[in-house]
């Protein structure tokens, strides 16, 4: 099997990568009626287009489950240097749109953060910071539709 390289996108002025420190490889059978599964088999799952019958998750609720994740860890990496205590039930409800709009399919975010016994000033600055620091925020940063609620 040949292998080409069809497109490469790199913009120098905004990303200049100078370590990896983690490769996650998966790989996707059959798009959303398929399967995913990852190198070491931690992640191993059917997929199913939102809204149909089956046993499987969708590209959506992966999106949200990994974005998710990384919010929390951004929240907490941030707390220390903020001098901000994090709330042991500190928790993420992350809700993933797929929508159709001007020129086809997109998505939309809305991160609903929940940071009880914070003062509404805490909780503003660890997620303002969680949002500066989070790669997948990054990523989606000017992209997306990205709302981000936080309950104190």
């Amino acid at each position: 099997m040949e292998t080409l390289t069809v497109i490469n996108h790199t913009n120098d002025a905004y990303i200049n990568i100078e370590k990896v420190l983690y490769t996650g490889k998966v790989n996707i059978t059959g798009g959303r009626e398929g399967a995913a599964k990852s190198d070491d088999d931690r992640l191993n799952v059917k997929l199913t287009s939102p809204g149909a019958s089956g046993a499987g998750t969708n590209p959506e609720q992966l999106l949200a489950a990994g974005w998710s994740a990384c919010f929390l860890s951004a929240i907490k990496l941030n707390a220390g240097d903020l001098q901000i205590r994090v709330p042991a039930d500190a928790a993420l409800n992350t809700e993933i749109d797929l929508a159709t709009g001007d020129g086809g399919y997109h998505l939309q975010a809305r991160l609903n953060v929940s940071l009880p016994g914070l003062t509404v000033e805490q909780a503003t600055k660890l997620v303002e910071a969680a949002h500066q620091t989070c790669p997948y925020s990054k990523a989606t940063r000017g992209n997306i539709n990205v709302t981000i609620n936080v309950a104190i």
